[in-house]
């Protein structure tokens, strides 16, 4: 086995050499191969489902159709009855990582999220490893110039030659599902995953790193009824 690869609870990770110590899964909740889309999830949902939309959210209340957030809310005139908690970060029985595959395994937080942007070269491809399904490759950097390189630009050339023999992980452009029920909305041209925090200007809601063909992001308009990709963390010791 490659020095950078262990495994926690029967699931792989790579040691991607970040400051932090953060090792990153090598597939998607609900996967068995880096290649595989795996499964959707609402934000503080542990469990896929046929459709995702506001109706059918765990987090909201369906009385009188107000559809307020009856969890992780900051802003009382999103919360049922003027309801408020505060809590800016998924309790662990709403982290889907954590409840699905045990262990140590997390959902990243923004601020893990953000340091794989900044610590990685990120590389576009159409067809990863020969499989025909497109997404990023995150590899560890081996050049500072090449650290980065993707966020909100045109990915670039890097500095340093790297190949699949090289510590990576790879993310399915695996889209969404969303208001239209069960269907698959743009798996292909983009890839979107959750965080386990909430949007610091607003509890509708929550961080996601985004990316598509032409380049990639980390923002904060993730609606948390809809299902986006989860890859999971072990923090650093």
């Amino acid at each position: 086995m490659k020095n950078f690869i262990g495994t926690e609870n029967g699931h792989e990770w790579v040691d991607l050499g970040l400051p932090t110590g953060t090792k990153w899964a090598t597939c998607n909740i609900g996967a068995t191969k880096p290649e595989e889309i795996g499964d959707y999830f609402a934000w503080g949902e542990v469990k896929p489902k046929e459709g995702y939309s506001f109706l059918n959210y765990k987090y909201k209340s369906h009385e009188h159709e107000t559809f307020k957030l009856t969890k992780y809310n900051t802003v009382r005139r999103d919360g049922e009855n003027g309801f408020v908690d505060y809590k800016t970060t998924l309790d662990l029985e709403d982290d889907a990582a954590y409840v699905n595959w045990g262990g140590k395994w997390m959902m990243p937080t923004m601020v893990q999220q953000m340091e794989l942007r900044n610590e990685c070269y990120w590389e576009w491809t159409e067809d990863y490893n020969g499989s025909g399904v497109a997404g990023c490759i995150v590899y560890k950097a081996k050049a500072e110039a090449d650290k980065g390189s993707v966020w909100d630009n045109e990915y670039k050339k890097p500095s340093a030659s790297y190949s699949l023999d090289d510590a990576h992980i790879f993310l399915p452009a695996a889209g969404e599902r969303g208001f239209n029920g069960a269907l698959l909305d743009d798996a292909g041209p983009y890839g979107l995953y959750w965080s386990s925090s909430l949007d610091p200007s607003g509890s509708e809601h929550a961080c996601v790193v985004m990316f598509t063909s032409d380049n990639a992001s980390n923002y904060d308009g993730g609606f948390r009824e809809n299902g986006y990709s989860v890859r999971a963390v072990i923090p650093g010791e």
